[in-house]
């Protein structure tokens, strides 16, 4: 019988590839934790008018992530540009659908960390951070940020919060990610599987 290793979902949804390069950095500081994989999935966008009708398998993205994704994780981040001082629509969307999740409690006690780019340097990063970890401790997840030991976070002067990653795109979506967004996304992503894999063991022993 084998035994499958433990994953952390990076769910994430992106409009013009900020937030999915984010991913890709938090996606590698989980690779460099032993024993533990991440598992990138991105979210279909929603219709004003209906709801949109896309292929399962996306041309140039991550595939879109399933319900099974998010109940076999060991652990999640959860990322999406800032709209309005909020997540996007369509992860909003994707995650208002997961209420069996939560009546099944299969979420509870596993880590979670949230990760967002917005056009501006004040375009509600930390607003967007904070409302997204309010589903995610309804489901009994354990919210972990980017401590101060990532020095990034002294010198950063774009994107960058102790709530979690965050990335300024500039007003036109073309700035590249700094060395240091890419560092602190990067730790937040060894954290979260360090986290995640700690737990796992605690629970199989």
């Amino acid at each position: 019988m084998t035994t499958q290793t433990p994953y952390i979902l990076v769910l994430y949804y992106s409009r013009h590839g900020a937030t999915a390069q984010m991913a890709e950095h938090i996606a590698r500081g989980i690779n460099e934790v032993a024993g533990v994989d991440a598992r990138l999935r991105t979210v279909p966008a929603v219709s004003t008018v209906c709801e949109a009708v896309a292929d399962t398998i996306p041309e140039n993205d991550a595939l879109y992530c399933s319900e099974e994704d998010l109940r076999q994780c060991a652990g999640l981040a959860l990322g999406s540009p800032t709209r309005f001082g909020n997540m996007a629509a369509p992860l909003k969307y994707f995650i208002d659908g997961t209420s069996s999740l939560w009546l099944s409690g299969a979420l509870i006690n596993k880590p979670a960390s949230v990760f967002s780019s917005t056009s501006s340097l004040h375009g509600g990063q930390e607003t967007t951070l904070l409302s997204m970890m309010l589903p995610l401790l309804h489901h009994g997840m354990l919210i972990s940020g980017v401590p101060y030991s990532e020095t990034a976070l002294f010198s950063t002067t774009g994107g960058g919060t102790p709530y979690g990653a965050t990335h300024v795109a500039g007003s036109d979506n073309n700035y590249p990610l700094s060395d240091d967004e890419r560092a602190i996304c990067h730790t937040q992503g060894k954290r979260l599987a360090t986290l995640a894999l700690q737990l796992t063991q605690q629970g199989e022993n």
